[in-house]
């Protein structure tokens, strides 16, 4: 199984990440899009840093970890990002988790899980996939109360 253990200064450094996933979550509040925040960190720098922008973009894949990914692979000017962690505040959907694997993620870690969509735990979990040629380690459940909020205020509000 990918699934990983962390050492307590690993998981502060989980959590300060997220933390920084979670404020750029906030940003798509300002254009209506579902609140979900990513972070591409490279030897414990952040490199990437994006919010949805399905709805400020019109693109169906502006998807806060796809655009992370993108601009951490141009930042680094090559698109194995195997020595990357990937936060992100939302479990992976499966379009996500594609990207991941294909940019060859070398970690993920993810808040709150989603029953509806996600592909790394929750419906589907192709991180421990032996038929795929990449299976990254994950974790998960990193500020899980306070990702999930985010999402459910935004949806809550809108019903």
């Amino acid at each position: 199984m990918a699934t990983e253990a962390n050492s307590g200064a690993d998981h502060a450094v989980d959590e300060q990440a997220m933390r920084d996933a979670l404020g750029e979550a906030r940003m798509a509040l300002a254009h209506g899009d579902v609140p979900v925040g990513a972070v591409v960190v490279h030897n414990g720098e952040i490199i990437a840093s994006r919010h949805n922008e399905r709805e400020k973009s019109g693109d169906p894949t502006a998807h806060a970890e796809v655009l992370a990914l993108r601009d951490a692979a141009a930042r680094l000017g090559r698109w194995r990002l195997e020595d990357c962690t990937l936060y992100v505040t939302l479990e992976p959907c499966v379009m996500c988790a594609g990207a991941l694997l294909n940019a060859r993620i070398g970690r993920l870690v993810f808040g709150a899980p989603d029953p509806k969509a996600g592909a790394t735990s929750s419906l589907y979990n192709v991180c421990v996939d032996p038929r795929l040629n990449h299976n990254p380690p994950f974790r998960h459940g990193v500020l899980a109360v306070e990702c999930s909020a985010l999402v459910s205020d935004f949806f809550a509000e809108r019903r």
